[in-house]
């Protein structure tokens, strides 16, 4: 099975979020990753952007990739309840 190796604390300060738990090198910086880390220059993100993070945010959470996610989601919006929270509730139970 496929999964994320790489660097885990350059997704956490991508984020802004400790999503693979406690990291003392990410406490040290707690600007994003990058050449223009520093710089926040842009602060108000689109609505587009602001879930795509969160889509993102939860497939490193859970280690899906964009297949899986999606065969999920598909499974999720035809259950009955709210979608978000059966999305939810599928990836724990994997």
């Amino acid at each position: 099975m496929a999964r994320y190796t790489g660097p885990k604390t350059k997704i956490a300060r991508k984020f802004g979020e400790p999503i693979f738990g406690d990291d003392k090198s990410f406490e040290k910086r707690n600007y994003p990753p990058g050449q223009h880390g520093n710089n926040r220059r842009r602060s108000k993100k689109s609505e587009y952007a602001v879930q795509l993070m969160e889509k993102q945010k939860a497939k490193y959470t859970y280690g899906i990739l964009e297949r899986q996610f999606r065969n999920l989601f598909e499974k999720a919006s035809r259950s009955k309840g709210v979608t978000g929270e059966v999305l939810l509730q599928l990836f724990a139970s994997r």
